[in-house]
């Protein structure tokens, strides 16, 4: 990276939820960056049923999984143009976005994932270097991709004395535990967002369920709940990941009767999200003494609510890490503009500890401006 580069960088995350793109502009000129701006800019109807479906295998995939990289590229660089104007900078004074991509696939124990994206498509749009494919060189290195989230948790979030897990709630929930002086682990624990976005969809026509009001409305069904947290992913130990290939509405549905209310589901599929990452950090992360929620599941009232309830009998507190100064929906972003700026310097961006890989790698691909 050429001396003199300003230490701004812009993170581009489309997760799991499907529900937009979150833009944010980092600066990192001190050791814990700062949020400079932040947008969101929603996909539209059309884009977000296609990246859907390619989820699924399904006709003449190879071409729509292109165009839909060629899309969402362009959905990025309009991301980034509305960054720029709210902050009244230029594409020169930006060192690089890292894009992370749309997953599509997440296939570790087959060897391989695939983020939809065009990155040389944006990087010729914005006139900014672009940093993408951080996935790819830690499965190489024989980890599962995923999470990739917990060395930034680890940078910005580490507290001397306290014990803390951050918990990250987006369409998949993950966790990282930082204990003080170190031994970081993380792994994702099951689904967070999209199974109760999914069925909120389905039933309601409505692309998330607002502050868990429809999910509170309902009761939850033990016996549901039951069935579905004995699928063996949840007693699988770390390092594990997963996304829709696992978590979908299929597996909901092979367990669905058609007595059980459209709500009360929705309420089970809520205490899933909440007793998956309960049940995780009692067995894998003993002595946590703060829990920090981010990540858009961070604003499902219900849900934070059902899990302040799930750590009272520990005492543990359950707050948003808008507190530690980085919004909750904002940190997924901004750990990729971390991440990227890992890469410019030739730093490692994964935690073997994490990953399973067998060593640490500088992660991604450099597209130049």
């Amino acid at each position: 990276m050429a001396a003199g580069t300003p230490p701004l960088v812009i993170g581009l995350m489309s997760g799991t939820s499907l529900d937009g793109v979150d833009a944010v502009l980092g600066d990192f000129s001190h050791t814990i960056p700062k949020t400079l701006g932040h947008v969101q800019l929603g996909f539209d109807p059309e884009l977000r049923e296609e990246l859907l479906a390619l989820n699924e295998p399904g006709p003449n995939e190879l071409e729509r999984a292109a165009l839909a990289a060629n899309r969402l590229a362009e959905h990025y660089t309009q991301a980034v143009k509305e960054l720029l104007a709210q902050t009244g900078l230029r594409p020169d004074q930006i060192a690089a976005i890292g894009a992370h991509g749309q997953t599509v696939r997440h296939r570790p124990e087959l060897g391989y994932t695939l983020q939809l994206n065009n990155p040389a498509l944006l990087a010729e749009r914005t006139g900014i270097r672009v940093v993408a494919d951080f996935r790819s060189r830690d499965l190489a290195a024989g980890g599962q991709g995923a999470p990739l989230v917990p060395a930034f948790h680890a940078a910005v979030f580490s507290h001397a004395e306290k014990h803390r897990v951050i918990v990250n709630i987006g369409g998949i929930a993950n966790l990282t535990d930082l204990p003080p002086g170190g031994n970081v682990t993380g792994f994702d624990c099951g689904p967070g967002n999209l199974l109760m976005d999914a069925w909120c969809q389905r039933h309601t026509g409505q692309p998330y369920d607002v502050g868990g009001s429809w999910a509170a409305s309902g009761t939850p069904l033990p016996q549901l709940l039951a069935g579905l947290l004995d699928d063996p992913f949840f007693r699988a130990p770390p390092p594990k990941s997963t996304g829709r290939d696992h978590f979908n509405l299929a597996w909901l549905e092979a367990q669905l009767s058609a007595a059980f209310a459209p709500q009360d589901v929705q309420a089970t599929l809520l205490r899933l999200t909440a007793q998956a990452i309960h049940d995780a950090v009692q067995r894998h992360m003993a002595g946590a003494e703060e829990i920090w929620l981010c990540g858009g599941g961070a604003r499902n009232t219900a849900l934070v609510n059902t899990l302040r309830h799930a750590f009272a009998a520990s005492a543990t507190p359950v707050a948003l890490t808008d507190a530690l100064g980085v919004a909750a929906e904002w940190v997924e972003a901004l750990a990729f503009a971390w991440l990227a700026w890992r890469t410019l310097h030739g730093a490692p961006g994964n935690l073997p500890a994490v990953t399973g890989a067998t060593h640490p790698c500088v992660l991604g691909a450099i597209y130049p401006r």
